[in-house]
């Protein structure tokens, strides 16, 4: 394979992802906004939002202050921010476009589907029912994409390098969306495990879709150290960081299998998998969970770039 298609199509899938992830991120943002005062805490929950992102910044710089609408308006459809959901779509759609034949037919229409609809929300004022239809919009197209590839693509590098970047973004958001509610979210002086933090962690766990799967698992009220255990260990979870760098380490050795040799990506991402494996939840909120995190988030960034100068350059 040309590096160039592999590259198209790792992009292809982060993009995507990335769409997802933000959509995901405006839905629990909405959530907090419409608790009364006194549950929805001092903090800015759409600045949160911004944050999770890594779009805080940049959004600062033509933006004064974070409102609802302003930050919608920049995390929906905003072609100056490259994390916005319209962005996002559009970067998909013109890697996708640029590895045609790579991809099957289902899988190119869910995708180009995706891009033509989408217009049908822009520039228009986003009321609440019309966000919630947006962000439905976004999470089903995001299904699509995926169960199309999942259903009819050969297992080959084709598939391998498309997973490698759903589960690249994947750990990267669930990460950021954890590390910003244990900073952000919870206001200065409010107590560790009370009302408020119980609302705001069950937004969390609602934005990976994870509420039904924490009960399950631990059949008790939510507790932070739980969702911390679930989105970061439980290797059945399908958006914690275990289960993606467990899916990391697969793919990239179906791809050592298939071109016959091994690299620093493989080495790099079985280590990343060892400290999950051997960590304990206790272990991590002792020696910090805002420390653990952001090591994790720093070494996923540096093994996409080894991925990259591996097998993208």
């Amino acid at each position: 394979m040309l590096s160039r298609t592999a590259d198209s199509l790792f992009w292809f899938s982060r993009y995507i992802e990335r769409a997802e992830n933000t959509a995901r991120l405006l839905e629990a943002a909405g959530r907090l906004s419409a608790l009364p005062t006194h549950y929805a805490g001092s903090t800015n929950e759409w600045e949160s939002a911004l944050s999770a992102t890594g779009a805080l910044h940049q959004y600062y710089l033509t933006h004064e202050a974070a409102t609802a609408d302003d930050v919608v308006s920049f995390l929906a459809f905003d072609e100056g921010n490259p994390s916005s959901i319209k962005s996002c779509v559009q970067a998909a759609r013109a890697n996708a476009r640029a590895v045609r034949t790579a991809l099957t037919l289902e899988t190119w229409e869910a995708i180009n589907d995706t891009w033509l609809q989408l217009r049908r929300f822009d520039n228009r004022p986003l009321s609440r029912p019309l966000l919630n239809e947006l962000i439905g919009f976004v999470k089903e197209a995001s299904l699509q994409v995926d169960g199309s590839a999942y259903r009819t693509m050969l297992r080959t590098d084709n598939y391998f390098f498309m997973r490698l970047g759903t589960f690249i973004e994947r750990a990267d958001s669930t990460a950021r969306i954890l590390d910003v509610k244990y900073h952000v979210l919870l206001p200065a002086g409010e107590r560790i495990g009370g009302g408020l933090d119980y609302i705001q962690w069950r937004s969390i766990l609602r934005s990976v879709s994870a509420l039904t799967s924490y009960h399950w698992v631990y059949r008790e009220n939510v507790k932070p150290w739980l969702v911390a255990d679930l989105l970061i260990l439980r290797k059945e979870m399908p958006r914690s960081l275990s289960n993606c760098v467990a899916n990391l380490v697969s793919f990239l050795d179906q791809i050592a299998v298939e071109y016959g040799q091994q690299g620093p990506a493989q080495r790099m991402a079985r280590h990343i998998f060892a400290r999950l494996d051997n960590a304990r939840i206790e272990d991590v909120f002792q020696s910090g969970l805002h420390e653990f995190l952001t090591e994790f988030i720093a070494d996923v960034n540096e093994l996409g770039m080894t991925i990259s100068k591996q097998y993208l350059l």
